[in-house]
């Protein structure tokens, strides 16, 4: 029903631009009739890429930490901290983004500081704590036998880890990315806050940069007539990314099953 929704809400613009250059064109301004929505599609995929490749081994880390090495009274304190990032909004991270890295990475990158290099920041901090407690919870339902049967032939608790647990909690992993991917393509607010928003393809680490989501919400409140429908198509690649990206996961976590 909600693809039928928004498709039926967006499926008109294509009446007046072409697919491929709704798709695959340069030019966002509204004004003049030019909706194409490239470098939208490209700041969705750059953010959501960098922040999966920060936050997963960091999430990781802080799951096979949990599970296996830490201590009973680091747990108590380290779980809830990890847990309570999930209930902070997103505006909060928006904000810690704008006063504390903005500076440091303008600092450090030049420009602004509102880039994709703050982004990728904010929501591999957004996604951590998805990803490691799922993670967590595949870890510790391993069997002990695994781990037993290991070091009784040998095995050091490292290599335990990284050759018999981590493996047979995969499935598990993989979900918790799939999930944490889901958070990182539909974020809005914090990565609005920070990113820019500037209708262009990035070529650094220091540009601005505008994703689907983040463009939806900052013209809707005023779009009308074509404008509005256009918004809602920008919503339809939205569901229709989100959904590729989970099937290919889903297919490769599969296809290594088999």
């Amino acid at each position: 029903m909600i693809f039928l929704f928004v498709g039926f809400k967006g499926f008109p613009i294509f009446q007046k631009v072409d697919l491929l250059e709704f798709l695959f064109g340069t030019n966002w301004i509204p004004s003049k009739g030019k909706f194409e929505i490239f470098p939208f599609i490209v700041g969705s995929f750059l953010v959501t890429l960098g922040a999966l490749l920060i936050g997963t081994p960091l999430a990781l880390a802080t799951a096979i930490f949990l599970a296996e090495i830490a201590p009973l009274k680091a747990k108590k304190i380290i779980r809830p901290a990890v847990e309570l990032l999930a209930g902070i909004p997103s505006v909060i991270y928006g904000f810690f983004g704008i006063v504390i890295l903005v500076p440091i990475v303008s600092k450090i990158f030049g420009g602004s500081g509102f880039s994709l290099a703050t982004g990728w920041i904010v929501l591999a901090i957004m996604i951590l704590p998805t990803i490691t407690t799922i993670s967590e919870d595949a870890i510790s339902s391993v069997p002990k036998g695994f781990k037993m049967s290991s070091m009784a032939l040998g095995a050091t608790h490292w290599q335990t880890i990284w050759k018999i647990i981590l493996p047979a909690a995969s499935q598990g992993i993989i979900t918790a990315i799939i999930l944490g991917l889901g958070r990182a393509v539909g974020e809005t607010m914090a990565v609005l806050m920070v990113l820019g928003n500037s209708p262009v393809i990035p070529t650094s680490l220091k540009d601005g940069v505008s994703t689907l989501t983040s463009i939806i919400a900052l013209d809707m409140s005023y779009a009308s007539g074509d404008h509005q429908v256009a918004l809602f198509s920008m919503g339809l690649v939205l569901l229709l990314i989100s959904m590729l990206l989970v099937a290919f996961v889903r297919f490769f976590s599969l296809r290594k099953r088999a």
